[in-house]
């Protein structure tokens, strides 16, 4: 039988990977809005800045589908080595957003604080 934070971090997964999924999906399709994510001067009516804002949208809708996957069919932790292995990527957002300038909020409260919710959704999912 599930703990109670086995549930919440089962939760969180389910919102980080919904959350990831349209993230991704408004790279791809309204580019303007990755300018809120960080990294400044960012200039999304350049074609080469649209089709690098579509690699990191395609990476973000991948991500969010292996965790839907393991969400549905595998188990906890399989969940767990998933938002682990996320928390990674999101730390590596994190340092490059820092590295190029961008705003604390940025990178402590967007990727930072993502990093932080699912390295600790991970934890719990593994020692489950």
């Amino acid at each position: 039988m599930p703990t109670a934070a086995t549930a919440a971090a089962t939760v969180i997964t389910w919102a980080i990977a919904i959350g990831i999924i349209f993230v991704g999906s408004r790279m791809m399709w309204a580019p303007q809005a990755a300018a809120d994510f960080g990294i400044p001067g960012t200039r999304t009516e350049d074609p080469a800045t649209r089709a690098w804002l579509a690699v990191l949208g395609g990476r973000d809708i991948g991500y969010g589908l292996f965790l839907l996957i393991a969400l549905i069919g595998g188990d906890t932790h399989l969940r767990g080595w998933m938002m682990l292995a996320g928390s990674l990527v999101t730390l590596a957002d994190a340092l490059i957003t820092k590295l190029s300038g961008g705003p604390a909020k940025a990178y402590y409260g967007i990727h930072g604080g993502t990093t932080v919710v699912m390295a600790a959704a991970g934890a719990v999912l593994l020692l489950s």
